[in-house]
C-alpha cells in the first residue's frame, strides 16, 4: 500500500471510529487535532488513536496499553500486528469498555 492508499484508509478509519463513538450512546467525547483522535471519558482517562504514515499502521494508546493495528486487505479490516484475529473496532469496543465502566459496543459503518 502506498502512502495516499494508507492517509485514506486511516481517514477514512478516523471517521468512522468517531461515527461508532456517537453512534453507541456511550459518554465519550472526542475529538481530532492533527491526525489524533482523543476519545475522553467521564473519569478523565483518554483513549488516543493515531495515524503512524512511515509504518502504515494505526496506534492506540489505551490505559490498558500500546496497540498497533495493520490494514488487511483480505479482510477489508484493521488487525492488531501481535495477534491478527483481533480486530480493531471489536478492540477498541473493550478498551473503551474498561475505560467507561459500561459496557461500550463500536461498530464500523
Amino acid at each position: 500500500m502506498n502512502e495516499s492508499e494508507f492517509t485514506a484508509l486511516a481517514e477514512q478509519t478516523m471517521m468512522a471510529i468517531e461515527e461508532a463513538v456517537e453512534n453507541s450512546g456511550a459518554d465519550i467525547d472526542y475529538d481530532t487535532i492533527s491526525d489524533i483522535l482523543t476519545l475522553e471519558f467521564e473519569s478523565g482517562s483518554k483513549i488516543i488513536i493515531n495515524k503512524q504514515t512511515p509504518v502504515s499502521q494505526l496506534w492506540v494508546a489505551a490505559r490498558s496499553g500500546g496497540f498497533h493495528f495493520d490494514y488487511d486487505a483480505e479482510s477489508a479490516s484493521w488487525r492488531l500486528d501481535s495477534d491478527h484475529s483481533q480486530e480493531l473496532f471489536v478492540c477498541l469496543s473493550k478498551y473503551c469498555t474498561q475505560q467507561a465502566g459500561e459496557d461500550v459496543s463500536l461498530k464500523a459503518g
